[in-house]
Order: structure tokens, then C-alpha cells, then sequence
């Protein structure tokens, strides 16, 4: 596409860009990371002024932009347009990738979820239309690529309600995943929100070579620091062998580093992002970046002695590094390929496998799919049949057309291989797998970020494993687990023995890229006219209510709706794969809230105890009956309790049913920050030890909510059947701006109240 968008805005931060740094650098009295130039250089109030402690300090910051995916916009909108706000007050943008269901091919599949979610599709394009959104069509592509290719720059702030808004920072920005209210407030014109950060520096020496890939460093990281060890934290890469890597590999690195927890990952400028620039359309950016590159970079300083700026360091030879498989169930089970047939023996893995998939928000670049093409053609040369179901998903139409242009399109369809819509797909669970039988072990390999059960197709037997798109390519040829292309022979169709070469990758086109429709549709400039239509019956579409405020009473008599045990991400709490048709309408929706979350009384899902009736029941049913009754509800949880997908329904919903707080042993950063915007009290023990003492028919009082206040925990008091009782503390992360919000029913109560 020849136009470059907001222009206008990037040059102004560009402009303010040297005097923020220098004073940022004033305050601090020191050299400064790239992350906190960054940070310092969007910080709402203009030039610091103090200095921001991290993991303690809660900062106010102004984005450059916001981006939305049709999964979550519908919501982030639905709340916005209560706010009574004429325009959005920062560029924003709609992608519809998560609505396209995989099941045959591009084509079909595109033009299946155009009949059944063009309901939602209209309302997002006339409500972008009103409020002056940038809007993309279903088949543009990715929202995470899309936004690399056309939206992203070198030093920019970035909010996206999407958990892998995190793959911005391959272009050297901290772009952050949040919930829709996030995004609400930062489209009206406020200021956006966040605990300063801690910062982990990650060292990268040497260069890749032969099989390894980029991925493979994040999946080594994910290893090292696992699920929850970047949480609060931001990811700085840095070192030579950070240089040596390309924009969009820096940007799978990022993408994936939302797995770990991560606030986000960045990188310095360098010429690789130069590159990226001028190649999709944007010399007048890097131009730009040029000019002031020195304060898109860490100070030399800091990246010689990293220890003393960083709270924590990691250092990896890139020239060392081996190809990674991480799986089964969490995305952090870092196996190196050359142990890798060992652990699938040992831990009883199904060692067939039945489909390889590539593409994905994490790898579908240019370069990715030339590396996997690579090996499709020596497939076909050296006459290998694929043993496995083999798809592609390009990461946008961009990328889609040039690989069709270039012949790389033909080689995956030569090998066997099945190109899918320019979406999410089988990644969110958007996924009609073929099998004659759904429920059975079996295993699979993605180029994808995440790999919880049930994930990819609803089955819980599924053995998902992560991996870089060659690995997964050359794993699909072999269809077997154990196969490792580094060593291993396989036998071709002539019954010859036959070795896979390394894989060989293009960075960027030769031949540029090109696109015949990309899919974007502009706002009108007066959207004042446009009318936004949610028929009253509609089963995909609910215009919100808000909620209610704080009676300003203790809670007292509460129960246990569910006391969760272990994982409990937000795909536990509120699914995706065919519940996303309704996250457009948060009545309907809440019919899945906490049903994957395993009742801790009796290892079970979606079967917890009423205690209005002594039975059995469903999970939302039970809590739809407690709030009928007027009885108050809390939810009991575990470690890092709402990881995965930013997904602010798995908040919304347990407020919609009338759930009062939820108390876990630790949270996921963006899931916590999702409670409170909703009015909900999100708690942690002070002593996890006493998650043990919570019974099921507990009977629970709050003590001292009267005085809820920043730093001071709350007290509980659980009521046990025999008579007994255990007085626990919770702590809590509120601020005054926080308690405000509780006290108000909403963050969204107060903004409204603010408009009118």
C-alpha cells in the first residue's frame, strides 16, 4: 500500500522525542535502557519530573495508538460507545481475523464466516465508520502482522486488546496487551494506566545458523524464565546477535514473549527495522527514525554493563543455539530437538503425528513461509510423501499475494499442504479439525504461541507442541515425533534413504511486496451521521449496562462459586474456538464462565456444588442461581490465575453473574488489571497456605471493606459448617484511582459520569 498512515503523529513524537530523553535522563541521573526512553518519553504529564520505582510506582502514560481484533473490539466498542465521546482521541484500528473458523481452505472459509458473523462484521464497520477507526476487512490478515507491516514504529507506545500485541516490538516499540476498558480509556483521551515495570535483559551473541531460527530463542527464554517469569516485567533483547536477526524474526521473539508473562518485548532500532521500513512502503519513517536513532537505542552504557541497569540478565549464543520443541500443555516445556524423541518415549507421547501447522500471528512473515517453502520443494524433489495433514496460514494478504506471486504457494500445495484464511484459525481454536475420532490421544505440532489443552481443536487428549515453521514442516514430512531433521534420514517414495537440507529463507521479497486489495476501509471523516444498528434481539449483539456501584457495605454470608485448582487461564475461564460468536453479547457469553476450570472438591470441570440446593450443577447456572437469590459469591484461585489471552470476558462475565471478588496465590498481569476496571475485588493470600483451609460450604465474611484503602490488606473471615472458622488476609494492588473504580461499580461508571 502506498499510503503511510498518521504520519503526522509519528512525527510529532519523533519531535519531543530528544528533549524527553534528556530529561528522563536528568531525573535519573544515570544512562538510560531503551525501555525506559520509551516509557519516559510517553509519560501523559510530558517531561519527567520524578523518578518511577518499578514493581511499585503506578504511572500514567499517553499511547501513540490502540488496536483491536473483532473478538475483543466488539466489547472494547460496545463500552466505548457509552462513553458519549463523538471520536476516538488517538489513531485506532479493527482487524477481523478471529472470526474465520479453518475447516477446508481459504476460500470456503472466508466466505462461511461472511454469511454467519456478518451480523458482527457490520457492526464493527459502522461503529469504526462513527467514531473514526481505521478498519480492516475479514481476510486482511492478522491484527499483529497487519499492525507490523502497516501501523508500528521504532520508539512508539502501543495498546492492543490482544495478549500478542507484544509483536510490535519487532519494530522496536512497547506495545502492550490490555483489556477493552484499557483501550475504552485511552480512545476517550485519558491517560492509560500501568505499574512501572521491572526490566529483564536478554543478551543475544553469535548468529543463527542451519536449523535454528528466531522462535527458537523465545522458546529457549520460555524455558528459562516459564510462564509466569516475565510478569510485571519488560523484555529488553540486545547484543550483536539481536542485529543480526530480521525485523520479523525480532518480532516472533516478541509475539511469543506473551507466554512468559511478559508485559512486552522490544528491541533497539537498527538496520534490520530500517530494512522492514523501507520494504513495506515506509522510507519516510525510517528516515525519520534515523534522525534521532540514538534515542531509539539503549545507551551504550547500559548494554556493557547490563547488570547494574537490568533486574535480571540472560545471556544466549545465538551460534550455539538448537532448535526447540516446547510442549505438551504449556508452552514453557523447553525440550532442545536432540532430547526431544527421548522425552516423547519417556513421557508416553503419541509419536505419530497427525498434522503439522504453520503460520499464526507468531510466524507468517515472508521469511517464515520462504523457510518452510524451502523444504516443501525438496519434498518434491526428493519424491518424500507427507505423512501428516499439513496447513498454512499467511500472516496477511500482503504476505499471501507476494508468496502466491513468488511460487511459494504452489510448493506447500505440491507437497500436499492445505493454505488457510489470512486469520487466526486454528491457533484461538477457530479450528473444524478433520477426525473420525475427536476424543483421542494424539499429537500435533504448530508454529504457533500457545498450547494449553484443548486449545487448537477442543480436545483435551490433543498433544499440541510448539515449534519453529521449518521444524514443523520437516516434522510434517516425517509424521513422526521422534524424527530429528538434523540427523535423521527418511525413506522416499523410491525407497531411496534421503536427508532434509537446512532450510534456506528470504528476508524480505526481491521483487518488493504487493497486494491488490489489502482490505482496509477508512473512517468518515464526520462520522456524526453514521448509525450504528444492535437489533434488541440479537443473539450475538447486547448493548451494555452498566454495572452496579458499591453498596458500601461489607460483603457477609459469601460462597464459594468455584475454588479453581491449578492452571486457570482465560481460555478456563471463558473459552474461545465456538463461543467466540458471542462475545458481542455478554449474556450469552456468560454461559461458559469458568466451565474448563477444575473444581478443586471433586477434580471435576464445570460441576460444582449449589449451596442453595446441596446439588451438583453447572458452574454459570449455579452463579445465575446465586444471584437471583441475592446471595454473594467468590471464586478461588491458584498461581498466575487468568494467563494467556487478554480477553476482559473472563472478567465481565463474573461480574455480569454477580461474582463479588476473586482470590488466587498470584495473577496474570493483564487479567488482574481486567478485574479491577470491572468493579471487581481481584485479591491475592498473604499466606498462600490458606488456600488449603477454604472448604465448599464455606460461609464467608468481609471485615473491613468499610475501609478499603491503598497498601492495607483486607481481612476474611470463612465460616466453616462445623462451626469453626479461619481469619485470613488478602492482599491487593489498589490504588486510589483503583478503589474508585470498585467503589463506582466501574471504571466506565466514572468515565461516563466524567462525560456527561
Amino acid at each position: 500500500m502506498s499510503q503511510i498512515f498518521d504520519l503526522d503523529m509519528i512525527k510529532a513524537v519523533y519531535d519531543r522525542y530528544p528533549s524527553r530523553v534528556n530529561a528522563a535522563r536528568k531525573v535519573l541521573g544515570r544512562p538510560l535502557t531503551l525501555t525506559e526512553k520509551i516509557l519516559y518519553s510517553h509519560l501523559w504529564d510530558g517531561d519527567a519530573s520524578e523518578v518511577f520505582e518499578r514493581s511499585k510506582s503506578y504511572v500514567d502514560f499517553a499511547p501513540d495508538r490502540v488496536a483491536m481484533q473483532d473478538a475483543t473490539a466488539q466489547m472494547a466498542l460496545l463500552q466505548f460507545s457509552t462513553t458519549g465521546r463523538k471520536q476516538v482521541a488517538v489513531p485506532s484500528t479493527v482487524h477481523c481475523d478471529h472470526l474465520i473458523q479453518a475447516r477446508v481452505g481459504a476460500k470456503q472459509d472466508l466466505q462461511d464466516a461472511l454469511t454467519k458473523s456478518n451480523e458482527v462484521f457490520n457492526f464493527l464497520e459502522s461503529i469504526s465508520n462513527k467514531y473514526g477507526i481505521g478498519f480492516w476487512k475479514p481476510g486482511a490478515g492478522i491484527i499483529h502482522q497487519v499492525v507490523l507491516e502497516q501501523y508500528a514504529f521504532p520508539g512508539g507506545m502501543m495498546i492492543g486488546t490482544d495478549s500478542h500485541t507484544v509483536n510490535a516490538g519487532g519494530l522496536g516499540m512497547v506495545a502492550i496487551g490490555v483489556g477493552g476498558a484499557d483501550a475504552c480509556d485511552v480512545m476517550s483521551g485519558l491517560p492509560w494506566e500501568l505499574k512501572f515495570p521491572k526490566l529483564i535483559g536478554v543478551k543475544l551473541t553469535g548468529k543463527l545458523n542451519g536449523w535454528a531460527a528466531s522462535k527458537d530463542v523465545i522458546l529457549k527464554v520460555a524455558g528459562i524464565l516459564t510462564v509466569k517469569g516475565g510478569t510485571r516485567a519488560i523484555v529488553e533483547y540486545f547484543g550483536p546477535g539481536a542485529e543480526s536477526l530480521s525485523c520479523t524474526g525480532k518480532g516472533t521473539i516478541c509475539n511469543m514473549g506473551a507466554e512468559i508473562g511478559a508485559t512486552t518485548s522490544t528491541f533497539s532500532y537498527d538496520d534490520s527495522m530500517r530494512r522492514y521500513l523501507k520494504g513495506t512502503g515506509r522510507a519516510e519513517v525510517a528516515a525519520m527514525a534515523d534522525a534521532i536513532a540514538e534515542h531509539l537505542q539503549g545507551d551504550p552504557e547500559v548494554y556493557a554493563d547490563p547488570e547494574k541497569y537490568f533486574d535480571q540478565v540472560i545471556e544466549i549464543d545465538l551460534s550455539k543455539l538448537e532448535p526447540h520443541i516446547n510442549g505438551p500443555f504449556t508452552p514453557d516445556l523447553a525440550h532442545p530437538i536432540s532430547e526431544f524423541a527421548a522425552a516423547v518415549k519417556k513421557n508416553g507421547w503419541p509419536q505419530e503425528l497427525e498434522v503439522g501447522l504453520i503460520g499464526s500471528c507468531t510466524n507468517s512473515s515472508y521469511e517464515d513461509l520462504t523457510r518452510a517453502a524451502s523444504l516443501a520443494q525438496q519434498a518434491i524433489d526428493k519424491k518424500l510423501k507427507t505423512r501428516s495433514e499439513f496447513t498454512i496460514t499467511p500472516g496477511s494478504e500482503q504476505v499471501r499475494y507476494t508468496a502466491e506471486r513468488d511460487g511459494l504457494l504452489e510448493k506447500f500445495d505440491a507437497m500436499g499442504g492445505v493454505v488457510l484464511a489470512n486469520a487466526c484459525g486454528p491457533c484461538i481454536g477457530q479450528w473444524a479439525r478433520h477426525s473420525d475420532d475427536p476424543d483421542r490421544k494424539n499429537s500435533i505440532i504448530t508454529s504457533f504461541n500457545r498450547n494449553f489443552a484443548k486449545r487448537n481443536d477442543g480436545n483435551p487428549n490433543t498433544h499440541s507442541f510448539v515449534a519453529s515453521p521449518e521444524i514443523v514442516t520437516a516434522m510434517a514430512i516425517a509424521g513422526d515425533l521422534t524424527f530429528n531433521p538434523l540427523t535423521d534420514e527418511l525413506v522416499n517414495e523410491e525407497g531411496q534413504k534421503v536427508k532434509l537440507d537446512e532450510p534456506k529463507g528470504i528476508e524480505l521479497p526481491p521483487m518488493g511486496f504487493d497486494v491488490k486489495d489489502a482490505g482496509y476501509k477508512a473512517p468518515a471523516a464526520d462520522g456524526s451521521t453514521v448509525e450504528v444498528i444492535v437489533k434488541p434481539d440479537s443473539e450475538r449483539l447486547q448493548l451494555l449496562e452498566p454495572f452496579p456501584a458499591w453498596d458500601g457495605r461489607n460483603i457477609t454470608g459469601a460462597v464459594v462459586l468455584i475454588k479453581a485448582k491449578g492452571k486457570c487461564t482465560t481460555d478456563h475461564i471463558s473459552m474461545a474456538g465456538p463461543w467466540l460468536r458471542y462475545r458481542g453479547h455478554l449474556d450469552n457469553i456468560s454461559n461458559n464462565t469458568l466451565t474448563g476450570a477444575i473444581n478443586a472438591f471433586n477434580d471435576k470441570a464445570d460441576s460444582v456444588k449449589n449451596q442453595l440446593t446441596g446439588e451438583l450443577g453447572p458452574v454459570p447456572a449455579t452463579q445465575r442461581a446465586y444471584k437471583a437469590a441475592g446471595v454473594a459469591s467468590i471464586v478461588v484461585g491458584d498461581h498466575n490465575y487468568g494467563e494467556g489471552s487478554s480477553r476482559e470476558h473472563a472478567a465481565m462475565q463474573p461480574r455480569h453473574l454477580g461474582v463479588r471478588a476473586v482470590l488466587v496465590k498470584s495473577f496474570a498481569r493483564i487479567h488482574e488489571t481486567n478485574l479491577k476496571k470491572q468493579g471487581m475485588l481481584a485479591l491475592t493470600f498473604a499466606n498462600e497456605a490458606d488456600y488449603d483451609r477454604i472448604q465448599e460450604d464455606d460461609r464467608i465474611d468481609f471485615t473491613d471493606l468499610t475501609s478499603f484503602a491503598p497498601g492495607k490488606p483486607l481481612t476474611l473471615v470463612f465460616n466453616h459448617k462445623d462451626g469453626s472458622m479461619d481469619t485470613i488476609l488478602a492482599n491487593h494492588t489498589y490504588n486510589e484511582a483503583q478503589i474508585a473504580w470498585f467503589k463506582a461499580g466501574s471504571a466506565l461508571n466514572i468515565i461516563r459520569a466524567q462525560q456527561s
